[in-house]
């Protein structure tokens, strides 16, 4: 059966219009990602530019509270007389000692006052007299009678500080610099107020702090060579190598030359100090300190802000593709709503004819279910005679066997029956004399050979009966010793030495007692044919065992929830079983014996036997020689107590 095929355009339709649709998906998220990731930018600016300033007043408060105290140092006596008469000792000790004090009390890292050559005549620190810092800008700008405002390194603590200086005057003279060196430590411990990476610059471009120390002493532009020779000249930050800073900041400056602020390409986590190559950027935004030509530089990730607008986005796409999905619906409904019409009109019609379907299938399916319970009874029945046959087999194996030990069963009782006759007869003649006591050992005696004959009957009369399997917990030991002792005349005649392993109340079957002995008789009795036909001298040897079914080692197959089994082994000394002989060796009417010795039916009724109990026989030869029977079946339930088979 072949469909119909769609004209092509009305499959083109169906394709447009969902491009459609999810093109008007794709763009109202698009739109919401910018209109949010707009938003956020400047929700975002307007909080860092609050932080910024904050954070701008506290550093210039640090910085600028002490930047008042070189123009006071003029004002002591010890100083102004130091600058006159330079190479007193005790004019020296005076001033550094004032100005120890001063240090001390403002809590700077160094104060100390230079002459006209820039050499310092006295400190705060002593390891500072006699420097020459002629070198240094803060101390070239005072000289010429302005206040200098540096950042640079100690050359002798090697500390980074802001140094600021002040001319002393000697009247219209010049005659010496007071200079303060300021601690930075306050402000590296004021980052946190910020929570994201900041730096500050000098007016060289150079970043002198930074909450990410490897940002310290790079360029935040490239310098030309001769600013590089004078800042080597200036030592201003010691041996300190410049390099390039890490990151590449496009800068955008308004109108008023306070706000900087950019977007970095690379993202840069707040927590770590490395640079990660992402996608997403950065919000810098910068600040001049007043009066100090340093700039405060911030550096905020638009992570969060582009994280807010990716779910705006997925909203406004939801949004959007709800309502397409609700106007579909809209436009399916009534579609619907005209099609169930049509709809109910078909299915009327189909439920009319399915009707009329049904009567006939229901007449056709009647017809075929009598047929079938016609089928099941005829099974049943069928099965009822199989079963019967196979009992009226099994009965004419025992009757078989039975025949096949008639002889020594005939020898059993024949020399009981001779004693009972002589004792009978000496009975009538110890009482025609009156001799009543040796004619009561007479009687005695014959109780005892009666008894024996019982015994000697009494297990035929059970092997005998015909009857239906009933399975039992049954002794092993004690199904061995009958059978054995049906062939015990045969297996003395033929020279055979049972070594009989089974022991009364070690193993226990669940099976039908009467059938055990059956499959052990047959067992027995074509071991003791196998070895009837060995050569004289040959050792001719029945081995008998039993117990619990043990998986073998290393044999992974075997499963530990299955239900536990009872093995019995029938080994022989006999020749063993060919190759083609174990092939066939169970199936019906297959016997290797002579003609008329047998129907070859002993092996397949006690395989047949085992497997209605729900074991199995096997056959094999041993490695010692000769043929191994195995049979195995279900063990006895713990709760049940063995049943010796002494029928009556």
């Amino acid at each position: 059966m072949s469909w119909p095929r769609r004209p092509w355009r009305l499959m083109l339709r169906p394709l447009l219009l969902a491009a459609a649709a999810l093109s008007l998906v794709l763009a109202a998220g698009w739109a919401g990602f910018g209109a949010s990731e707009r938003q956020g930018t400047d929700a975002l600016r307007a909080e860092s530019n609050h932080q910024l300033d904050l954070f701008a007043s506290a550093v210039e408060g640090m910085i600028k509270r002490l930047e008042h105290v070189p123009a006071t140092v003029q004002l002591n006596q010890d100083v102004v007389a130091l600058l006159r008469q330079p190479g007193q000792a005790e004019r020296v000790a005076a001033a550094s000692l004032y100005l120890r004090r001063l240090n001390a009390h403002l809590g700077s890292l160094s104060v100390f006052v230079m002459n006209e050559r820039g050499t310092v005549l006295a400190a705060s620190d002593a390891s500072m007299v006699g420097e020459d810092l002629a070198y240094r800008p803060f101390f070239l700008e005072a000289l010429s009678g302005r206040v200098g405002r540096h950042f640079a390194i100690g050359t002798q603590d090697s500390q980074p500080g802001y140094y600021v200086s002040h001319p002393i005057h000697d009247g219209a003279r010049v005659a010496g610099v007071a200079t303060i060196k300021i601690s930075l430590e306050p402000i590296n411990q004021a980052w946190a107020m910020l929570g994201a990476p900041a730096l500050l610059a000098d007016s060289n471009q150079v970043v002198i702090l930074s909450s990410q120390p490897e940002w310290r002493y790079t360029t935040l532009a490239d310098l030309p060579l001769e600013r590089r020779v004078d800042l080597q000249l200036t030592r201003m930050y010691n041996q300190q190598r410049l390099g390039r800073f890490p990151l590449q900041v496009d800068l955008r400056i308004d109108e008023d030359s306070q706000i900087v602020e950019g977007v970095l390409p690379n993202g840069l986590n707040a927590n770590s100090a490395r640079p990660r190559p992402a996608s997403r950027g950065m919000l810098v935004l910068g600040r001049t300190l007043n009066g100090m030509d340093w700039r405060l530089m911030m550096f905020t990730d638009l992570q969060r802000v582009r994280q807010q607008a990716v779910l705006h986005s997925l909203l406004a796409a939801v949004t959007t593709g709800f309502l397409l999905l609700l106007a579909l619906f809209v436009n399916q409904r009534r579609r619907i709503l005209s099609q169930k019409l049509q709809a109910k009109r078909w299915l009327e019609q189909a439920n009319t004819e399915l009707e009329n379907k049904v009567t006939r299938r229901t007449g056709a399916l009647s017809e075929a279910n009598n047929r079938l319970r016609k089928e099941v009874a005829e099974r049943e029945q069928a099965e009822l005679t199989l079963r019967r046959a196979q009992d009226e087999l099994v009965h004419a194996g025992k009757m078989a066997a039975l025949g096949q030990l008639a002889t020594g069963i005939t020898h059993e009782l024949t020399q009981p029956l001779g004693a009972i006759r002589t004792l009978s007869g000496n009975a009538l003649e110890f009482m025609r004399r009156g001799d009543m006591n040796a004619v009561q050992g007479n009687l005695n005696i014959l109780t005892r050979l009666a008894d024996q004959m019982g015994g000697i009957i009494q297990p035929l009369k059970g092997f005998a009966r015909k009857s239906a399997a009933q399975p039992a917990s049954t002794d092993t030991a004690v199904a061995m010793g009958n059978a054995l002792f049906l062939y015990d005349q045969r297996l003395r005649k033929g020279g055979v030495q049972v070594h009989n392993h089974l022991q009364p109340g070690q193993t226990l079957a669940w099976c039908d007692p009467n059938r055990l002995e059956q499959v052990l008789i047959n067992l027995i009795g074509n071991a003791a044919d196998a070895m009837a036909a060995l050569p004289e001298g040959h050792p001719r040897e029945l081995h008998l065992n039993a117990g619990p079914d043990l998986p073998e080692p290393g044999d992974e197959t075997a499963d530990e929830t299955a239900a536990p089994r009872v093995v019995i082994t029938v080994r022989d000394t006999g020749p063993g079983l060919a190759t083609d002989v174990l092939e066939r060796l169970f199936e019906p009417f297959f016997s290797t014996k002579e003609a008329g010795v047998g129907l070859g039916l002993g092996l397949a009724i006690s395989r047949d036997i085992a497997r209605e109990a729900g074991g199995e026989l096997d056959a094999r030869n041993a490695p010692e020689g000769g043929a191994c029977f195995v049979l195995r079946l279900p063990a006895a339930p713990r709760s049940q107590d063995p049943q010796e088979h002494t029928p009556s």
